[in-house]
């Protein structure tokens, strides 16, 4: 028997860390079911434990060192 498994969703702001509320980067699927997410913060804390327990790891930590393009600056 083969079981499909829907791909999970990329985190958004309205994804909140479970430790502290703070917007969620880093998305645990369990091994048991559920899931976990957690701020970069929390991630790196706990990330050796949770990647133990974890049956897949979504990290989008790396989205915190986008830089955003800058505005063109006017000259006088």
């Amino acid at each position: 028997m083969t079981t499909a498994v829907a791909p999970s969703a990329a985190l958004s702001a309205a994804d909140r860390c479970d430790r502290c509320g703070a917007q969620a980067y880093l998305r645990v699927e369990l091994q048991s079911g559920g899931e976990l997410l957690f701020c970069a913060h929390h991630a790196r804390e706990h990330g050796d434990k949770l990647r133990e327990i974890a049956a897949h790891v979504i990290d989008e930590t790396d989205k915190l060192h986008d830089t955003p393009a800058s505005a063109p600056t006017e000259e006088r």
